[in-house]
């Protein structure tokens, strides 16, 4: 609740100044984010699934195999859809379509090409991605905001020193970058996307992906109200 000495509007003795600071920060991602998606596809049901269980075993020991570089491994959807012919009459089923769907996180971007192509060298395997992100802890968010804080003061600084007066006291600070309070991050999400329907009869391992990661701009704003002493107009 405001006190009668803090009205929520300016008067002459206590005349109000709102502003806005803001910072933008561009930085190098943290995390490369990846989606592999498997598939199988079979006219028997049980066939179908224990393709599906394959793929998704081999694609598994090959995200393992890279140790701590993969920081997160989930598994999201997983399917297995009965397709009807199209033609003819009852239930009778033409093929079953399989699919399961991975997301792994990497924080070391050297092993990211190399693991990104051999996942696409792999049987009925797509993957989208990358995607550069910043962790939601990562320090780069609470440097934005302070400094988008310092902004406002500064701000609020120079024009009270303008009208011949100084800043008395701050009533409210805001932060309008974003509803949950962390800054905004923005990336390009244009995304690498490749698959490989069938392994290729040629053995030898394919060369790795040259990937640049895409460094990230991170915006931070706030609205802050203050006091000034009365000038002398």
């Amino acid at each position: 609740m405001t006190s009668p000495q803090n009205p929520p509007y300016g008067t002459p003795a206590t005349p109000l100044l709102t502003v806005r600071g803001e910072a933008e920060l561009e930085v190098d991602p943290e995390i490369a984010r990846i989606g592999i998606t498997l598939t199988a596809r079979g006219r028997d049901r049980r066939t179908t699934l224990d393709d599906l269980t394959r793929r998704n075993t081999t694609a598994l020991d090959l995200l393992k195999s890279y140790g701590d570089a993969v920081e997160n491994l989930s598994t999201g959807t997983v399917s297995l859809t009965p397709e009807l012919a199209p033609r003819g009459r009852g239930e009778r089923v033409r093929t079953y379509h399989g699919t399961i769907h991975l997301t792994a996180e990497l924080t070391d971007f050297t092993a990211l090409g190399e693991l990104t192509t051999r996942l696409a060298d792999l049987d009925l395997t797509r993957i989208d991605g990358p995607t550069w992100e910043l962790r939601p802890t990562s320090p780069v968010h609470r440097q934005a905001r302070q400094q988008a804080v310092r902004e406002a003061v500064q701000r609020a600084t120079e024009y009270a020193e303008a009208l011949g007066t100084t800043v008395a006291a701050l009533l409210e600070l805001a932060d309008t970058g974003t509803a949950d309070g962390r800054p905004r991050a923005a990336f390009d999400r244009r995304a690498v996307r490749f698959s490989m329907a069938a392994a290729d009869a040629d053995t030898t391992a394919p060369e790795p992906l040259d990937l640049e990661p895409q460094r990230i701009q991170v915006h931070a704003e706030v609205r802050a109200q203050f006091t000034m002493n009365p000038p002398s107009l």
